[in-house]
């Protein structure tokens, strides 16, 4: 039997005008704003009709680390909101936005798979609706003023040595990690080395993520620190009188994006920081539209627990006032095998030793969950070559801890395959939770740090470098201590070194540095070797697509 190809199912798709998908959460024609057929923003004026509304259950998607085995994380989301609505629970999703590095770079894109994605597939995995291209813009106007400002008499005293904002661009390239600028005479401004990020781990992403409201967004634009001046004294973008425009920019990059599931469940699909280097939700204005539309609105977080889970729960719930109902824990049998140590070639043998010593990796996302007070279900993404003894051990590790498991179908079979999965969250969802926040904001950061390395990650301890000391001091000297914690670190493993994986034990985590993310409200302590502008494989995923003369697209995952 044929498989079709994820673009194949997406092509094959019968989508419904954006008008009748909207109007299953009550949302009117007045307030949507098209971008052709199937794809639409919702305004502003939506909030003032909905804000008094009771919250639905809120239930968030994670993931046991990443294997190159897969754990379709994403897929799951959208094959549990399609299971909810089969059971005739009013249902909305809402999932991060690609970024076109991965996209062209390592084959991944962020729409979901199989009969469990959201469509239209291929514009939202391109340019969608422009909002990454916006916020790239706003971005890069940052930075031009600031250049212009020290070209054109330097009147805020910047210190040339002392640039704390990079470029951005929304595409990986590690030529451009480090650069210099401002060469060819003095009408090209003032030589200085600079470099790119990519544009998923931009302040001004993490911003628009956590933004309410346009005066919300212009506040947390102002407070972006781009430099600091002679005297040591950070220069805002405030400062540069650079945060309007930028506002003006984003004003439409602010309004969430509405599109479908293959099964016509709304879903909002609407901003993309990554989990590995920056926060990794979707906005918060989708999620409290979604709330406040539907009785189960299902979510997701980048990565695994240990990144995206935790800062969903530090972090947006924080800052948005947010209680999750549930968690669910995405996992297959054969990346936990990866786990054990089982080669990707040889996943579809049977091999209990090695999934009995993969599984610990799931528990310690269980157990880091359940540490958040919350209730958790594991869903199993089944594999043809799952046998009935491995899952069942997975299963008896599982409940061990209060877990119960699902097997999820919902690749093969969409909403169909997840209604196993889908009972067993709404049971949870109507269990009390304890649900509380894992570190107290007016610790230390040095102390935040340390606690989300002991008790997320397991290590032992953590190293500050030189630079990492020195960044702290400023900050405490800046008077921001109060800031969160956004931790820089590999998805590819619990630990800060991608080679272990399973469940590491006897480590210490090092902070190499901690950039300031004022605007944001969080410090972002970088660890490891993780790099904020990633760069394209041997063969990158851009050599199998192509598009022809009716400019169907082909080779997009």
């Amino acid at each position: 039997m044929a498989f079709l190809s994820d673009i194949e199912i997406a092509q094959q798709a019968k989508m419904k005008p954006i008008t009748e998908v909207a109007s299953q959460l009550g949302v009117g024609e007045e307030d949507l704003e098209h971008y052709g057929k199937y794809k639409a923003k919702v305004s502003y004026d939506l909030w003032d009709k909905v804000k008094d509304r009771e919250d639905g259950k809120l239930i968030l998607v994670t993931a046991i680390t990443p294997t190159a085995a897969g754990e379709g994380k994403t897929t799951t989301s959208v094959g549990l909101a399609q299971a909810l609505a089969k059971l005739d629970k009013k249902t909305s999703l809402a999932l991060r936005e690609p970024s076109l590095g991965p996209v062209f770079g390592v084959k991944g894109g962020a729409a979901g798979g199989g009969y469990s994605q959201v469509v239209p597939m291929e514009d939202i995995n391109i340019h969608f609706t422009g909002d990454l291209h916006a916020i790239t813009a706003a971005h890069n106007l940052l930075a031009a003023m600031l250049d212009n400002s020290i070209h054109q008499g330097n009147e805020l005293n910047i210190d040339p040595r002392r640039i704390a904002l990079k470029r951005v661009m929304d595409m990986n390239d590690r030529a451009l990690r480090d650069i210099v600028i401002g060469l060819g005479g003095k009408p090209n401004g003032v030589p200085r080395q600079d470099g790119f990020d990519i544009t998923v781990a931009s302040e001004v992403m993490a911003i628009l993520c956590l933004s309410t409201s346009i005066s919300d967004l212009k506040s947390r634009l102002a407070k972006i620190i781009v430099a600091y001046d002679y005297e040591g004294k950070p220069v805002t973008a405030g400062d540069l009188k650079a945060h309007g425009a930028m506002a003006m920019l984003l004003k439409d990059a602010l309004k969430p994006n509405m599109v479908q599931t293959l099964e016509h469940v709304p879903a909002f699909v609407h901003g993309g920081p990554f989990a590995n280097i920056a926060h990794g939700c979707n906005s918060v204005m989708a999620t409290r539209y979604g709330l406040k539309l539907a009785d189960y609105f299902v979510t997701e977080a980048g990565f695994a627990a240990d990144l995206g889970a935790e800062k969903f729960l530090d972090i947006k719930c924080r800052m948005a006032n947010l209680k999750p109902n549930a968690v669910v824990i995405v996992a297959t049998v054969r990346a936990l095998k990866v786990h054990g140590g089982v080669a990707k070639e040889n996943l579809g043998e049977v091999n209990m030793e090695a999934l009995a010593a993969g599984i610990p990796n799931l528990e310690k996302h269980i157990e880091n969950m359940k540490s958040f007070g919350l209730p958790v279900v594991v869903a199993i993404n089944a594999f043809p070559t799952d046998t009935p003894e491995e899952l069942k051990l997975v299963e008896e590790k599982c409940a061990a801890l209060g877990a119960p498991v699902a097997l999820s179908e919902i690749w093969a079979k969409g909403g169909d395959g997840g209604i196993d999965l889908a009972k067993k969250v709404i049971e949870a969802c109507d269990q009390p939770n304890d649900f509380h926040y894992l570190y107290d904001e007016k610790l230390s950061p040095k102390e935040k740090i340390e606690t989300i390395a002991t008790k997320i990650y397991g290590a032992n301890g953590v190293a500050f470098t030189a630079q990492a000391q020195k960044d702290l001091k400023a900050i405490h000297d800046l008077g921001l201590d109060d800031l969160l914690i956004c931790m820089a670190k590999t998805q590819s493993s619990i630990s800060d070194d991608p080679a272990k994986k399973g469940r590491p034990t006897d480590f210490e985590v090092t902070v190499r540095e901690i950039r300031i993310s004022a605007g944001a409200g969080f410090l972002v302590a970088i660890t490891g070797s993780i790099m904020t502008m990633p760069g394209l494989p041997k063969k990158p995923s851009a050599v199998a697509i192509d598009v022809d003369e009716h400019g169907k697209i082909s080779g997009l995952f």
